[in-house]
Formats: structure tokens, sequence, C-alpha cells
């Protein structure tokens, strides 16, 4: 993997989410369910079901979480994707995620994603394992992110991001689903 291109730190993730709940004195069954809430009109319409808990409590035990979990999270927490990269030593407005309200929620355009991708890819004169050996993860990684219906692992998103040289706010809208 690039030197260049940072890890997304899951544990860094969970523990200001634990901070925040801990300063709140909020279960993690409370905490999921003010993620969920901050969709609440759209949650209405849709009948989706909410983020468990363990989604949440098993960032301890297996350091991955989908992009569109992250998400949850992130806007939550009032902080950026790239505020979590390694080494990141705070959160810079730039990076802000887009606004939603109640009747909205954060998603990744994964197909926008994987179309500026393969783009870069091909200016750059890359093979698909070529790619994947500078992002450290396989190929069908990333060309399965053209086909992506829901999500992809946070890290690897930011991956994408980071080689692109973009922040992960041109990769993220308020979605109604």
């Amino acid at each position: 993997m690039d030197e260049a291109i940072r890890r997304f730190d899951i544990g860094a993730l969970y523990s200001a989410l634990e901070d925040k709940r801990a300063e709140l004195g909020l279960s993690w069954k409370r905490v999921a369910a003010q993620l969920w809430e901050l969709s609440s009109d759209l949650n209405d319409r849709r009948r989706d079901h909410p983020i468990s808990p363990s989604t949440l409590t098993n960032m301890t035990k297996n350091p991955r979480t989908s992009c569109q979990h992250a998400l949850f999270m992130l806007r939550w927490l009032g902080r950026s994707p790239e505020s979590f990269l390694t080494g990141a030593t705070g959160d810079d407005k730039r990076f802000a995620l887009p606004a939603a309200g109640p009747d909205r929620r954060l998603r990744w355009a994964l197909k926008l994603l994987y179309a500026a991708m393969d783009e870069r890819r091909r200016e750059d004169g890359l093979t698909w394992p070529a790619l994947a050996a500078i992002l450290g993860c396989t190929p069908g990684q990333l060309t399965g992110l053209r086909t992506a219906k829901f999500a992809t692992g946070m890290d690897l998103a930011m991956r994408v991001a980071q080689w692109l040289g973009r922040p992960a706010a041109d990769f993220v809208y308020a979605a109604t689903w």
C-alpha cells in the first residue's frame, strides 16, 4: 500500500463514540437509537431496521465497519472521515460531510467513487492488480465497487478517496434511502 495513503482508524472511531457515550451517560442501546433518530422522518417513511448496538460494540473485536454504518457514527459525532485517518490531529472543516435533516441519511455514492477511481486508473495506465497493490486490497474489492448495492468497508472507501486526492465528502450525499 502507498505510504501516503493512511488507514481509517476504527479504534479511534470507537474511542470517540465511547467518549461521547460516556459523556452523555448513555447505554450503547441508546447510542444506536440516537444514531437512528438522526433520520427519524426518513425512517418513519421507509420502515427500515435500525442500527444494532452490536454494530457499534463489535468494532472492538472486528476492526472493520461498512462505509454506510460509519456515516451514521460520523454524523452523530459531527466529525469528518478524514479526522479518523491514522495520524490525524484534528477535524479540518474542509472535509465536512454534507448536512442532512431528519428526512435524509448520509450515504456513500459508491458508483461515483468507482467511476472516479476507474477514470484515474486508466489515465495513470494502471491495471486493476497494480492499483490493488497501491491500495492494499484485492482487485476484486476495487472492481466490486462498480456493482456494490450498499456498502464496502470504510477503510477501503477512504483509501480510494485519498488515492484520488479528494475528500470523502465528494462521494457522500444526503439520501432519501
